[in-house]
């Protein structure tokens, strides 16, 4: 690829579509655009705006976030956007070498928030926010006041910073929990940057690194929760997945359950999850597809009354929804 700041943007975005596209990605348009728009400091929009108008690379100007079309033959004053072209080329190549996007442009988001990655951590999925959605939903329902969330093997922290976000006005008091190093680092990050602004939140946010299947992790606490949000490891030794950006790039400790069905870990995590919630208390925790029956069975077995699986958007089961025996 050959850019100048006088091609087409539509022209770049189609080489970009069809180098990532060879290299086998999904949705290879939309990630050109998003490497486009983060290289020039522009907004998605502006990239497609541009596309739309027949504008040129250095017609993006990233001042304001807003398209403006420039007289041809401008290229000589567009010196500072030199950088620019260097920067995208590199960012496609990495791409193209399967990183994940989000790792190159730093950032992915989550149902209203949007959180810094990069490598160490898990990147969020869509699907978790369903997991949010139901704890939510259930505090909503229960109607419950200054409701105790636990979210453990918290990662980059968007399961415990969407809860305490979005029960702002329900007071809600969040515990978050992670063990390795590098992930806690980000949830950090992520705490202080969604939180600096929201003083009053600060306080109902606490993170503590520790193994979140320990009987001494915050045993302040047990059989004191209202709702456990989880989503630990869970992958299966034997299903290694075959996407480069979850193989290469995820940490093995986000992503491999312990065992070859990869129960290991979610028994020990629903295990502890018993012990933190009252009675009448909620577990909600992401699985694999594999796991459902096997999880539904040992959550019954180890103290909660009701359990079932719920799906996500594609229909798949992936949650594990249980109830703490009451009394």
């Amino acid at each position: 690829m050959d850019f100048t700041l006088l091609t087409p943007v539509r022209q770049v975005i189609d080489s970009i579509s069809g180098c990532l596209s060879e290299a086998g990605i999904e949705q290879a348009d939309n990630d050109a655009a998003i490497l486009i728009a983060y290289s020039f400091g522009v907004s998605k929009s502006d990239v497609t705006l541009a596309s739309i108008m027949g504008g040129s690379l250095g017609d993006l100007k990233s001042a304001g976030h807003c398209f403006v079309a420039l007289p041809a033959g401008s290229e000589g004053s567009l010196q500072g956007k030199r950088a620019f072209l260097q920067d995208l080329q590199e960012r496609v190549g990495r791409r193209a070498a399967r990183e994940p996007l989000q790792y190159i442009i730093g950032k992915a988001p989550f149902r209203y928030l949007t959180v810094a990655v990069g490598p160490g951590v898990f990147i969020p999925r869509q699907e978790t926010e369903t997991l949010v959605q139901i704890g939510l939903d259930w505090v909503d329902e229960q109607a419950i006041d200054a409701p105790v969330i636990l979210d453990l093997c918290a990662g980059s922290g968007v399961v415990g910073l969407a809860a305490v976000t979005e029960l702002q006005a329900r007071k809600a008091q969040v515990y978050a929990v992670e063990i390795d190093d590098q992930a806690i680092a980000w949830t950090r990050k992520n705490r202080d940057q969604i939180l600096w602004s929201r003083p009053e939140l600060k306080s109902r946010y606490q993170l503590v690194q520790a193994d979140a299947s320990s009987p001494q992790t915050l045993a302040q606490l047990d059989d004191q929760a209202d709702l456990v949000l989880t989503n630990p490891p869970y992958v299966p030794l034997t299903q290694i997945p075959q996407q480069p950006e979850v193989r290469d790039y995820d940490p093995d400790v986000a992503l491999y359950g312990g065992s070859d069905d990869g129960l290991v870990i979610p028994e020990k995590i629903v295990r502890r999850a018993a012990a933190f919630l009252r009675p009448g208390g909620l577990l909600v925790m992401e699985h694999d597809s594999s796991q459902s029956h096997a999880l539904v069975s040992f959550a019954t077995s180890v103290g909660f009354s009701q359990a079932h699986t719920a799906p996500d958007l594609t229909g798949r089961d992936r949650f594990l929804v249980a109830d703490k025996a009451e009394g």
